[in-house]
């Protein structure tokens, strides 16, 4: 494991490890340059930054729905559960217990919304018994999904279809869901809503997180841990109530004093990683 992982986050069992990736698109595109983090089992981790900074290109690295964007990862190692992973499919992945959730909320509008839930149980083979206990489980996270159960998604609701995006991602009985921007579009009550149920998920079911988000406010609430990526590098790790303390991420994330959000490069006091000198 990288040495740029916090000690305290290496001591804690881990369900997944990236180490030291680099991502490039076409052949030509650098992305991601040297990214090392990890989820501890049962943990929900925050993978923050601004648009453009990489988060989502490093949920597709690790859910493997990079080939279909021309995307690759060229350096480094991806482990889930200790095996690693690069070379398996999405689907296969999906199996394994790890699913991604994407931005946007995707769902199919001209599916019902049980339909759709029922799209996310398609790897599993244990039966018609246990998938609608499962619907039921779901529904019961997501009351307003019951109520909707009937209705074509495409007329729900944003938050109703990030329900639904992340209810069918619980259909496949996923051990780590890859999260990425839950609370983009939505209002302020329904991404509260959104980020409690995700806690009550992680502490009921046992399922791991790791949230690629903009809004460091609520992440940071909600995350034990926390990485920063700028530029497609991690610029700075930690608890994530360490991370709501310090002070420049107050500043150029909480909106907390200063003059508007700057970048961690042009923070004198700050330091960069030793691999960054190379």
């Amino acid at each position: 494991m990288s040495t740029s992982v916090s000690a305290a986050v290496q001591d804690q069992p881990n369900i997944l490890a990236v180490n030291n990736i680099e991502v490039i698109y076409d052949h030509v595109i650098l992305v991601l340059k040297g990214v090392s983090l990890v989820v501890p089992e049962g943990g929900i981790v925050a993978l923050l930054g601004a648009n453009g900074a990489g988060k989502s290109t490093t949920l597709k690295a690790i859910s493997n729905l990079l080939r279909s964007e021309r995307g690759e990862v060229t350096k480094g190692s991806i482990e889930f559960e200790g095996a690693r992973i690069e070379a398996q499919t999405a689907n296969e992945l999906v199996r394994r217990g790890c699913i991604q959730v994407m931005e946007g909320r995707h769902c199919f509008g001209h599916l019902t919304v049980e339909e759709n839930l029922l799209t996310g149980a398609f790897t599993r083979r244990d039966g018609n018994a246990a998938i609608k206990r499962d619907i039921e489980m779901v529904y019961d996270y997501f009351p307003r999904l019951r109520e909707r159960r009937g209705s074509q998604a495409g007329y729900t609701s944003g938050g109703e279809q990030q329900m639904t995006a992340i209810g069918r991602a619980l259909m496949s009985r996923p051990k780590m869901i890859l999260l990425d921007e839950p609370s983009m579009g939505l209002a302020p009550q329904l991404q509260e809503e959104i980020f409690e149920i995700i806690k009550k998920l992680n502490e009921q079911e046992g399922v791991s997180f790791l949230l690629a988000e903009q809004n460091t406010n609520i992440a940071l609430r909600y995350a034990t841990y926390g990485y920063i990526l700028e530029s497609g590098r991690i610029v700075m790790d930690g608890v994530a109530r360490d991370l709501r303390e310090n002070e420049d991420v107050k500043e150029f994330y909480l909106g907390v004093g200063g003059e508007g959000r700057r970048s961690f490069k042009n923070v004198k006091h700050y330091k960069r990683r030793k691999r960054w000198l190379a």
